[in-house]
C-alpha cells in the first residue's frame, strides 16, 4: 500500500525527461505577433514556455520537453502561425491572414 500511495502522490513532472531550449529567428515585428506566436505554442503539447524578444532581432527562446516534441515541430508551429521560423518559411494562407502591421 505504500508504494501504491508514492506513486499516487508523485507529481507528474518528475517522470518527464529534462527540459531542452531552442533559440529560432522568427519574422515578428510587433507586440501582436509577439501574442499570437506565444500563445499557439502555449497551447502545443510539449511545450513548457516561451518568451519572443522583438529588440533581440526578433529571436525566441522555446523550452519545450524533447520526449513530446522536437525542434522541426516547434518551427512548423510557428510557420502554421504564419511566421518564418529560421529556415521554415511561414505557411502562406496563415500569413495571408495576419493583420497588415504584422507583414514584413
Amino acid at each position: 500500500m505504500k508504494h501504491l500511495l508514492f506513486f499516487l502522490l508523485l507529481p507528474f513532472g518528475l517522470l518527464a525527461g529534462p527540459s531542452q531550449s531552442v533559440k529560432i529567428k522568427t519574422s515578428a515585428i510587433c507586440e501582436m505577433c509577439k501574442e499570437r506566436i506565444e500563445k499557439n505554442l502555449a497551447l502545443t503539447k510539449g511545450i513548457e514556455k516561451s518568451d519572443l524578444n522583438l529588440e533581440d532581432q526578433s529571436n525566441i527562446t522555446v523550452v519545450y520537453n524533447p520526449d513530446k516534441i522536437d525542434v522541426a515541430k516547434i518551427k512548423l508551429v510557428i510557420a502554421e502561425t504564419g511566421y518564418d521560423a529560421d529556415e521554415v518559411k511561414a505557411i502562406k494562407k496563415s500569413y495571408d491572414k495576419l493583420p497588415n502591421c504584422c507583414k514584413k
